[in-house]
């Protein structure tokens, strides 16, 4: 009796361990998840804390007199045919940008780094300083209205491929640890970069431009990440379908989305002030409301239609006008053109036919004729002369530097909290550091809103140049070839 009693005592402990066992992953998976949930928490409320300290902290800082934009090629200007010398300067500038792409790719850069490289010297930094009579013969300053138009068009046209190549099916995979980390590259570098605003608001900024404003945006230029020039280095590289590509352009398409948002909020905020600003959030969450709720299902019942004709003529026309439509509308509220497009192009299936056929039609004629007029309106407001002392080149570095700091570092730290091994980690920081034509957008938009001086414009154009070519060689010297042989990205939903 007593054996059978210890027999039974055995096999139930034996039981009880098997199901201890079986009940093991899942727990694991349950601790994981809330230890992502509990850093992702503490990261949001330090980050709103710390924003509200630096705040607090810049409240009483007192900038310099403001002072008018810098701007033009340089030289006298002449009077001039318009349409002439509009064309002979996209004649120049597309050669130019074609050119410098080129050796930048035979380097094993992204050929953006050589587009931005020929805009800027086309300006005021270089042929206007070296030959200031031929910059103002190919550039003159009448034609400056004129490429800004274009490259508006470029640039919204742009943002539209953007939305419609971004696979937001990655965002299910992987997702709390994606969009921790993606996030974490988001908050840190905006942290570090509102920290720095306290240095640089008494010495590059203006009294006109207030100090809140000013933090947020510089905040907001330190965490962009160029989406679309990742992805061409994961794919040039042939690791976009290993675990890190994917975990990385699931992280950019998270991170792209926020900071869009994130820069939506401080463009209302710059343009409108306190109280307007809040009128223009309110109306642009109305909107995003709208082409959530209203317009995704309906383009999505027009994609299985186009699909079952294998016919996207109808299809196109349409899309083409629902963009001008969308762009137009967030322009009027006020957070610019390029975000209604943006959101267009993200709620038309990637895989679609419709996806395809309008991205077909359209990169060649954005990517080669208009976003070099794009790199050349940027150029020309770049003075990069106008950092003539040492102080004002050490504070370019230290920008690179925080820049550095904040969104490779934070990447890797949040990559490594959430589970990855210390290589894995570091290289997707190298690879969220890349900032490219988003990064020249943005400051664009700075400039336009006279929130950035041209002087604090250059040394944060020379920091998207630097972080941008930096990621393929950083990248070769972390992992090497390795990580073209890792596995394929395959995980269970959590």
């Amino acid at each position: 009796m007593l054996g059978c009693e210890r027999e039974a005592l055995r096999l139930g402990a034996s039981e009880s361990s098997i199901s201890g066992m079986n009940s093991n992953p899942q727990d694991e998976l349950s601790a994981g998840r809330l230890r992502t949930l509990f850093f992702y928490g503490a990261m949001i409320v330090v980050s709103v804390l710390a924003f509200a300290g630096i705040r607090w902290l810049g409240s009483g800082l007192s900038a310099q007199a403001p002072s008018g934009p810098a701007f033009g090629s340089g030289g006298k200007a002449a009077h001039v045919d318009t349409l002439l010398h509009v064309l002979l300067a996209m004649v120049v500038v597309i050669a130019a940008a074609r050119l410098l792409g080129a050796v930048a790719r035979y380097f094993q850069q992204p050929p953006v780094i050589g587009e931005v490289i020929a805009g800027v010297m086309l300006g005021p930094s270089l042929l206007g300083r070296v030959a200031p009579d031929v910059a103002s013969f190919l550039l003159p300053k009448t034609t400056a209205p004129f490429l800004g138009v274009i490259a508006q068009l470029g640039v919204i046209l742009f943002m539209f491929l953007v939305g419609l190549q971004l696979d937001t099916g990655l965002l299910r995979k992987k997702t709390h640890t994606t969009v921790a980390i993606s996030h974490a590259s988001i908050l840190t570098p905006f942290l570090l970069g509102s920290v720095l605003a306290l240095y640089l608001y008494p010495r590059f900024s203006s009294k006109d431009v207030p100090f809140t404003v000013f933090a947020l945006f510089s905040g907001v230029s330190m965490s962009v990440t160029a989406f679309p020039v990742l992805a061409r280095i994961l794919t040039d590289r042939g690791i976009h379908k290993s675990r890190l590509g994917v975990i990385a352009l699931s992280c950019a398409a998270v991170d792209d989305i926020t900071a869009w948002c994130l820069l939506a909020f401080v463009v209302s905020f710059a343009q409108a002030r306190v109280g307007g600003a809040l009128t223009t959030i309110g109306l642009a969450l109305g909107y995003v409301a709208l082409m959530l709720v209203v317009v995704r299902p309906w383009i999505e019942r027009l994609v299985r239609s186009q699909e079952l004709r294998r016919k996207t003529s109808g299809g196109a026309t349409l899309a083409f006008v629902g963009l001008l439509v969308s762009a137009l509308f967030t322009e009027w509220i006020g957070i610019h053109a390029l975000f209604g497009a943006f959101l267009l192009g993200a709620l038309i299936p990637h895989d679609s036919l419709l996806a395809k056929d309008l991205v077909h039609k359209l990169e060649d004629l954005v990517v080669i004729l208009l976003l070099p007029a794009f790199f050349a309106f940027t150029g020309m407001r770049t003075q990069i002369g106008l950092l003539s002392t040492s102080y004002e080149w050490l504070a370019c570095g230290l920008i690179i530097v925080v820049a550095c700091a904040g969104k490779l570092g934070g990447s890797a730290l949040a990559a490594r909290l959430s589970g990855l091994n210390w290589r894995d980690s570091t290289a997707l920081g190298a690879l969220m550091n890349t900032r490219g034509l988003m990064e020249l957008i943005v400051l664009n938009l700075g400039l336009d809103l006279r929130v950035l001086s041209p002087t604090l414009f250059a040394m944060l154009v020379l920091m998207a140049l630097v972080t941008t070519f930096m990621t393929t060689p950083l990248l070769h010297w972390i992992a090497g070839d390795s990580i073209a042989d890792s596995p394929t990205f395959s995980e269970s939903p959590r």
